[in-house]
Parts: C-alpha cells; structure tokens; sequence
C-alpha cells in the first residue's frame, strides 16, 4: 500500500466530537447537599447544611470556569447553589417565626442552661437564678426520658438531650425536670423535641424519682406540643 491510500485510509477527525470532560466533584456534592438542605426546614441546627452547599457551589463553580474544557457539571453546581441560598434563607426565616411566636402569651421563656450551676456560688446545686424561678409561668423546651412507657403519658422527665441516657448513663440531677401534665393532656416518647409550658417549683431537697437520683425542678405543665 502507498503512502497516497494509507493516508487516505485514515478516518478524517470529526469537528462536531466533543473532547472527554470529567464531571466536577464539587458540583456533584453541591447539589447533593442541597438535596439534603430540605431537612434544615425542620431542624434549626441543619442551617449548617445549605450554607455549606453554597460554600461547595461556589468552588464547584469557579473550578468550572476556570477548567472549562476539562470539567463539566455547571448545572448541578447551579442547582445545588440555588437550593443551598433558597433553602438558606427560608430556614431562617421559618425559625426566626417559630422562635418568635413559640412562647403562648403569659410564660417566659428558659433553657436547661438557667438551671445549670454556676462558679459563683459552687456551693449550691442550682443557681440563684433557678431559686428566683420558683412559682413562675415559664416555656421550656426538651426530650421525654424513656422510661419504658411510650403511648399515654401523664408524668415524665424532661432532659434538655437525648444524648447522655441513649448510651447507657443517667443526666445530671440539674439537667432534668420531672413534668405531670394537667388532664386531660397527655403525650407520646418519640425522639422529637417538646415544647412545654407551666409552673415551675423549685427546691434544693431531692425530690426522689423512681431509678434516677432525684430532681430539683417540677413543672406543672398545662400546655405540650
């Protein structure tokens, strides 16, 4: 065979084939983690997730532009950012309304952290500001501690996680708060948070509870969600 017909055997290049470009990781993630973001609609804490969708969509999006021919992908990248912002910003939104309107009118709101002693006085088990808490109308918000018992559910402990008792070890006497509800309301044990509202007494004797050291803090609640 001449050099002419061996020439002439050779496929001609195709102009319209486009060069092989790898998918961009980043853009993948991104939109990955923007598909997760939705659960930040039910968990202020999952806030984390679209924001960090967005960090990773921006990556994802300069890496493209700047590999244009060597990475490909900038529609999951775009998608992951407008599902990172949009989520973003409808999470704290939503949050902020819940915080804002989560109180029912005539009860102030408080946290395990106000029951928590403090340095200043390390010879009380609980801080003054807990004592001056004794009798008033407050919203706490916490977990029911499983005790064995998961449907109709009158009296319970009130731990502020759920961390401590699902290994095996029992919270600290300031981290629970046993609660009786006012009939006819009654609860469920789920793994979800419960928003309460009653009256608070405080007393710096244990109050001895059934397998578990004792409490200082009793919330008459007449009010759970």
């Amino acid at each position: 065979m001449s050099n002419a017909e061996m020439i002439e055997s050779i496929p001609a290049y195709d102009e319209d084939v486009q060069p092989y470009r790898a998918v961009s990781k980043s853009a993948v993630i991104s939109l990955v983690i923007g598909l997760l973001s939705f659960a930040a609609l039910l968990f202020p804490a999952l806030l984390a997730l679209p924001a960090a969708g967005i960090a990773v969509g921006v990556v994802a999006v300069a890496k493209l532009r700047r590999y244009p021919n060597e990475l490909s992908g900038r529609p999951a990248a775009v998608l992951g950012l407008l599902l990172g912002g949009s989520l973003l910003v409808a999470g704290s939104v939503l949050h902020s309304v819940v915080y804002a309107t989560e109180v029912p009118e005539g009860f102030q709101r408080i946290s395990f952290a106000d029951l928590q002693p403090v340095p200043e006085a390390p010879h009380m088990p609980i801080p003054p500001k807990a004592l001056e808490l004794n009798g008033a109308k407050v919203f706490i918000k916490g977990y029911v501690y499983p005790d064995g018992q998961q449907y109709n559910i009158k009296r319970f402990i009130l731990i502020p996680d759920m961390g401590t008792c699902c290994f095996g070890g029992q919270p600290k006497l300031t981290d629970m708060v046993e609660v009786t509800l006012r009939d006819p309301l009654r609860t469920i044990f789920e793994r979800r948070k419960r928003r309460l509202a009653g009256t608070l007494t405080v007393d710096q004797r244990l109050k001895p509870v059934s397998g578990l050291g004792g409490v200082y803090y009793r919330l008459d609640a007449e009010y759970v969600r």
